[in-house]
């Protein structure tokens, strides 16, 4: 995971339960990039890559893939899940693009840990002219409203500063910071069935939760096994999969003789 030591360490100890249990991406992402670049990239990396969820689909897309991932004990899963690909042990914010920029930044799950202020401009400026930035990500959802209202109010009784992200909002995040052309959305959605102790373990693995104290974390646990209990035993989530794409355009003191990428119409 990227950014500062203090994210760094949150998802090292759950690095296998994360492989295990968080759910992958749409394969159709990778044609999805392929296309609104305009053909096969040369160069592809990917900030914050984890175990390689995100990855999974990068390889698809057919070019020279870099991995950014400074947890040692993620980097070990990603290598051994993807041994062809290069891992630096990285942050984003410390990272030194190659000169003249790279074709394809992705960002799977984890443009939220990276410092709101300066990500979209550094994601620019390590870019290629015309390459092409690609930021994708879940968001969980219940299908029955009632159980989500549910859970919702068991949380809020054991942390009253529990906040949700809106839906697709590093989309809106792109499109403010005004940083890249032709900013586009693809928004792909199932619904993901889950047993009590798989959804527990899913739990396990996001970082609200592991960055809460030990005694929230098990009142949490044991709030939500009691609901899923009254639901039946299982719950059923609407997984809501977002892909945002963007253009870097022509920089001042660009290197020559790359012409920008045309917009698709």
């Amino acid at each position: 995971m990227t950014g500062g030591s203090e994210v760094v360490d949150v998802f090292g100890s759950t690095a296998e339960l994360y492989q295990s249990v968080r759910p992958g991406y749409p394969p159709e992402i990778a044609d999805q990039i392929v296309a609104y670049h305009g053909g096969t990239p040369t160069s592809v990396v990917e900030i914050g890559a984890g175990t390689g969820k995100g990855t999974d689909v990068l390889a698809r897309v057919g070019a020279p893939l870099i991995c950014l991932e400074p947890d040692p004990r993620m980097a070990t899963l990603l290598a051994t899940r993807h041994p062809h690909v290069r891992i630096h042990g990285d942050i984003f914010e410390q990272w030194t693009p190659p000169a003249g920029g790279v074709d394809v930044l992705a960002c799977a799950m984890a443009w939220h840990w990276l410092d709101p202020a300066t990500r979209n401009t550094r994601a620019r400026q390590a870019l290629a002219p015309g390459g092409t930035l690609a930021i994708f990500g879940h968001r969980y959802d219940y299908a029955e409203p009632d159980q989500r209202a549910a859970v919702r109010a068991a949380l809020h009784g054991i942390d009253p500063t529990v906040r949700e992200r809106p839906a697709d909002w590093f989309h809106q995040d792109v499109v403010d910071h005004g940083q890249f052309l032709d900013v586009r959305k693809e928004v792909f959605g199932h619904e993901l069935p889950l047993a009590k102790e798989r959804y527990l373990d899913l739990v396990r693995t996001f970082g609200p939760f592991l960055t809460r104290s030990p005694e929230q974390q098990q009142r949490g646990l044991a709030a939500l096994g009691r609901l899923v209990d009254e639901f039946g035993g299982a719950v059923t989530l609407n997984l809501r999969t977002t892909l945002v794409l963007g253009r870097a355009g022509r920089r001042t003191g660009a290197v020559r003789g790359r012409p920008a990428r045309r917009a698709l119409p």
